[in-house]
């Protein structure tokens, strides 16, 4: 029974440490209608950074407020080079992947393990004196729940905000966002910006968690964004209440405990990447029936 529950806390803590990313893809895909494959390159760009300066004896919490500039940095050079440059939008992205790719190795090398005696945010000082008396998968648990809830609170605001506002519109109408007198192309780098810094973001907390960065460790990283998108944005579709971060959170944590329990009976764990490939088509099968269904039914 206890180790069921270890395996539940931390298939909780792994979908909220994605939620991040998550939020990423669904600025991209679901309101900028945007195809990034920037995400498969900042994610491990956000991982290299916080591996190289944690073991160089960097505050562990610094690396939050770095990781979210490289990957903004990211998210520019893929807005820049699709506005400015008139790069088609998955081009662009494919672009700045593969270039992110040999950036990581320069930054990290293939692999870069972290020592059990460098300080992570999960083991720093200020979180021992809050949490110190709570073993490390709680810790874990409650600070990336802190960081979840926290970052979907700051992007509710910001969707509020007349930023906000254009950014969703540009998706839904340029048209409508231009006769504003405002550059659609300057809203959509925006967008990336904020994406990729998150996606960042997620790389970082993953390489505290598992105290290591591998340079393919971002590969499908956009499949799972968009499958927990679609999970939770299908899920909740018909409660407006719900908030579409509140939506693609609880589907980060949805697809998480479906993989996890895919492996807990008996797949192979080198099958992991094959699991969220088919997983994915079959929400995106069901996501078009659906829509099919309620064209007939309309």
């Amino acid at each position: 029974m206890s180790s069921f529950f270890d395996l539940a806390v931390g298939t909780m803590t792994q979908g909220l440490i994605y939620a991040l990313l998550s939020y990423g893809v669904y600025i991209t895909y679901k309101i900028l209608d945007f195809p990034d494959l920037t995400v498969d390159g900042s994610f491990p760009l956000g991982a290299a950074v916080t591996a190289v300066l944690l073991t160089r004896g960097t505050d562990p919490y610094l690396t939050i407020p770095v990781a979210l500039a490289v990957g903004a940095a990211a998210g520019l050079a893929t807005g820049l080079i699709h506005v400015k440059l008139n790069v088609r939008d998955l081009l662009a992205g494919i672009i700045t992947m593969t270039a992110l790719f040999s950036i990581n190795l320069q930054i990290a090398g293939s692999n870069l393990i972290v020592d059990r005696s460098v300080s992570t945010i999960f083991t720093a000082a200020p979180t021992m004196a809050l949490l110190g008396g709570a073993a490390l998968i709680y810790r874990k648990l409650l600070i990336t729940l802190i960081l979840a809830v926290l970052f979907k609170i700051l992007l509710d605001m910001y969707f509020k905000t007349k930023s906000g506002l254009l950014l969703r519109a540009v998706g839904d109408n340029s048209i409508l966002v231009t006769t504003l007198a405002k550059d659609k192309g300057t809203v959509k780098i925006i967008g990336l910006v904020i994406s990729n810094a998150l996606v960042a973001l997620a790389g970082c907390i993953v390489c505290q968690e598992q105290r290591s960065f591998s340079s393919t460790m971002g590969t499908g990283q956009v499949v799972f964004g968009l499958a927990t998108v679609i999970i939770g944005t299908t899920l909740f579709k018909k409660l407006s209440f719900v908030k579409g971060t509140t939506a693609v959170m609880i589907g980060s944590i949805l697809y998480k405990a479906s993989i996890q329990t895919a492996i807990s009976l008996g797949l192979p764990a080198n099958l992991l990447k094959f699991i969220t490939a088919v997983l994915f088509l079959v929400i995106l099968v069901i996501g078009n029936h659906q829509k099919g269904w309620v064209k007939k039914s309309a």
